[in-house]
């Protein structure tokens, strides 16, 4: 059985950015209303979710995947209890698709691009169904589709960009 080991840098990284994700959600309603723009369209538990994959650990991704709705529902009862619960379970998905398809595809952007969109379709999916038995209000999307499509390529561009570097900068060092 292999040893879970977890530098003390990395476990700095993981408490910044945990601790940063949980004032960003904290304060989102706040800032979108001094800046005058909807943050939650550019869905901020997932940016805090990516920078938490890319810069911190799994298990690190997984713990905000769970807190950050559970978080958000219970300082400002947003979102509803069902919709927290179906956000906590898209995003779980995307953290486990994301380091599963980073193992098959080696290759971070596909890997992000793919999580993305699966743990998306699967959350519409669900979200449909618990509209048409009426345990949903109406409306299957919140946020425009073209702003989905240009967050996920954004995300997944950073993941490659971060992650690319860091291979690049390993074999780099490997070579020498």
């Amino acid at each position: 059985m292999k040893a879970l080991t977890i530098s003390k840098s990395e476990t700095l990284r993981s408490v910044i950015i945990s601790s940063f994700a949980l004032l960003l959600i904290y304060f989102t309603p706040a800032i979108s209303h001094l800046i005058n723009f909807p943050l939650y369209l550019i869905e901020p538990m997932r940016l805090m979710l990516i920078l938490a994959m890319v810069h911190s650990n799994r298990q690190n991704a997984f713990l905000l995947a769970i807190s950050l709705p559970l978080f958000s529902f219970a300082v400002s009862g947003h979102p509803v209890f069902y919709k927290m619960l179906l956000i906590s379970a898209e995003l779980l998905l995307n953290v486990w698709l994301y380091f599963m398809f980073l193992r098959i595809f080696k290759n971070s952007f596909t890997a992000m691009l793919t999580g993305i969109v699966i743990s998306k379709a699967v959350y519409y999916l669900v979200k449909a169904i618990l509209i048409s038995l009426a345990v949903a209000g109406p409306g299957l999307f919140s946020t425009p589709i073209w702003i989905q499509v240009l967050t996920t390529l954004i995300f997944s561009g950073y993941a490659y960009a971060m992650l690319n570097g860091k291979e690049m900068e390993t074999s780099a060092k490997g070579s020498k």
